[in-house]
C-alpha cells in the first residue's frame, strides 16, 4: 500500500478526537478489522498505521452510531448485508466502481445487467489489481478464474491474491491473510492484494452511492 493512503496512529486520534483506549476498545469489539492495524518500521521504531480511505469514514460512522446502538450491536451496523446488495451495469460504469474496460474484457461476468456483491466483488479486486499496473490482461483472467473458485472457501474475505511469475508465465494463489508464502524457485512475487481491504473498500462505495 503506497505511503500517501496511510495514517498514522498519532495523527488519527489527533483528527478524529477519539482517545487510545477508545480505538483499542472498538477493536476488541470486532468494530475495526484487525488487518487495518498495520506495523511499519520508522525512524523513531516501530508504529502503527491505518488505511486512511477506510479506517476515518468508520470511525465516523462508529462515532455517529455509538449512542443509538450497544457496542456489541454495532458491528452488524457497520455493513450491508452482503446478500441485499445488486448494482446494474450502469451504476458501476457511472460510479467507477470497475472500470469498462474490465467489465467488457470478462465477458462472462459482464454478460448479465445486474451483479451481486460476490459477482462485483471478484471484478473490483481484478480491476484494483490491473490499475496499479502490477498485473496484466492475460493475468487479470488468470485471478478471476482463481476467485471464482477458491474464494467462498473463506467466508471472512481475510485472504490475499498473490500473483507469482516464473519465465513470464503467472500464477495465482488465494492464501490466508499474511501467511508466509514459499513458492517454487525462480518464482517472483508480483502483487499481492488483501481481499478483505478490497470487501470494506466496495462496501464505502456502494453504500456512498446508495446502492439497492
Amino acid at each position: 500500500m503506497d505511503e500517501t493512503e496511510l495514517i498514522s496512529k498519532k495523527e488519527l486520534l489527533e483528527e478524529t478526537g477519539i482517545s487510545y483506549g477508545q480505538l483499542y476498545r472498538w477493536k476488541r469489539k470486532n468494530l475495526i478489522p484487525e488487518e487495518w492495524f498495520i506495523r511499519k518500521s520508522t525512524f523513531t521504531g516501530q508504529e502503527t498505521f491505518f488505511p486512511r480511505k477506510l479506517i476515518l469514514p468508520r470511525i465516523e460512522k462508529i462515532v455517529h452510531m455509538k449512542d443509538d446502538f450497544a457496542l456489541d450491536e454495532l458491528a452488524g451496523q457497520l455493513t450491508p448485508r452482503l446478500s441485499d446488495v445488486s448494482v446494474t451495469r450502469e451504476e458501476i460504469v457511472e460510479r467507477n466502481i470497475v472500470s469498462e474496460f474490465v467489465l467488457e474484457r470478462f465477458a462472462e461476468e459482464s454478460a448479465q445487467t445486474v451483479f451481486d456483491f460476490a459477482r462485483l466483488l471478484r471484478l473490483f479486486v481484478v480491476d484494483k489489481l490491473m490499475r496499479t499496473g502490477e498485473a496484466g490482461l492475460d493475468e487479470g483472467g488468470v485471478a478471476l478464474e482463481t476467485l471464482r473458485a477458491h474464494l467462498p472457501s473463506y467466508e471472512d474475505g481475510r485472504c490475499d491474491l498473490v500473483l507469482f511469475r516464473k519465465m513470464g508465465v503467472p500464477f495465482v494463489v488465494l492464501a490466508p491473510a499474511d501467511a508466509a508464502l514459499n513458492a517454487e524457485p525462480g518464482a517472483k512475487l508480483a502483487a499481492r492484494l488483501g481481499v478483505a481491504a478490497c470487501i470494506e473498500e466496495l462496501h464505502l462505495k456502494l453504500l456512498g452511492g446508495g446502492a439497492r
